[in-house]
């Protein structure tokens, strides 16, 4: 039987109603969670890791690389097969996506949580804690990096987002979809991952500032994010790469200055690219010196930014990471 090593964060998957606060509040631990699964033990051999209990919306980089260590220490084990993460749902695309840069090993790792508490009708905690530890038991899943698992869904942790603020099936990847799902107790893998993107780093750079560009959008909070001293700036820019141009000139004078900008699109799904050259499309923003994040989107982006400025990568690294990866060839494949 495999040895999965689970780190137990918190997250809604650990909370209760508390009528006197008037909502859900942290409770159940490590303990609590597997005494409310004891299907687990069908699945694989638990060796439960107990990080607390932490509102996903309360992380910091300092507690994602402390969660990120925790894994790459259980995995470096040899007894152990794979890692689950359990969270809070609000910034698992964020988080996963933080792992996922810096998981240098073949097993798997897999995130999950789940959007409803122990309080309420249809808890989906134990359910996804089960369907997490499967795939991360999974062989055919080893080399596919950091991936999330919920609501019977396999999805890859560079395309995945939070699509609705309450619904169970929440969770999607809409550049290229899942990689695959869960039939009962099979894992069933459509497909491998379009390639990934990794950096090694023990810091991230901060702050690394997040701007949507909206219908009369200006330069105006760029110009005044500057006082902050900012490591980089993501823009989310409207469809395929365009802003007001004042925005990009306040952002010209943010790279001029040495301040590296990404730019990408708003839209949950595509890329920004060069194909409009009037006054703040894409295209002038690439003249300016701005690098594109692929299909990754502005939170991710963010991630990805913070992490290869804390690397210490220069420009051309930093695009190569932004970029979107070139699939891998797999060994003896020709």
């Amino acid at each position: 039987m495999s040895r999965i090593a689970v780190v137990f964060t918190g997250g809604t998957i650990s909370m209760v109603i508390d009528e006197r606060a008037g909502g859900n509040v942290p409770a159940l631990d490590a303990a609590a969670l597997l005494a409310r699964t004891p299907d687990l033990a069908r699945v694989a051999e638990i060796v439960p890791i107990d990080r607390g209990l932490t509102p996903a919306s309360h992380f910091t980089f300092a507690k994602l690389f402390e969660i990120a260590a925790t894994v790459r220490d259980a995995l470096a084990n040899p007894a152990i097969d794979g890692a689950v993460v359990v969270q809070g749902t609000d910034t698992i695309e964020e988080t996963a996506f933080f792992f996922d840069l810096l998981h240098a090993s073949a097993k798997p790792v897999v995130v999950t949580g789940a959007m409803r508490s122990a309080g309420e009708p249809g808890y989906d905690g134990p359910v996804n804690l089960v369907d997490a530890v499967r795939c991360a038991a999974a062989p055919a899943l080893r080399g596919q990096g950091c991936l999330v698992v919920l609501a019977g869904a396999i999805h890859p942790a560079d395309d995945v987002v939070k699509t609705h603020t309450s619904a169970i099936t929440t969770f999607q990847s809409p550049n290229l979809g899942p990689i695959g799902h869960l039939d009962g107790d099979r894992v069933i893998v459509a497909r491998r991952r379009a390639g990934r993107r990794r950096v090694a780093a023990t810091v991230a750079a901060e702050p690394v500032i997040l701007t949507t560009a909206v219908v009369a959008s200006d330069g105006r909070l760029v110009e005044a994010a500057r006082a902050l001293r900012p490591a980089g700036f993501v823009v989310e820019a409207t469809g395929a790469g365009n802003t007001n141009p004042d925005l990009l000139e306040a952002c010209r004078a943010a790279i001029e200055a040495g301040i590296p900008v990404v730019l990408t699109s708003r839209a949950p799904s595509g890329r920004a690219g060069t194909g409009y050259a009037f006054p703040g499309g894409g295209a002038t923003w690439a003249r300016a010196g701005a690098l594109f994040a692929g299909y990754l989107g502005g939170p991710k982006a963010r991630i990805a930014l913070a992490l290869g400025l804390g690397a210490g990568l220069d420009r051309v690294e930093l695009a190569r990471l932004l970029a979107d990866p070139e699939p891998e060839v797999e060994a003896g494949s020709s």
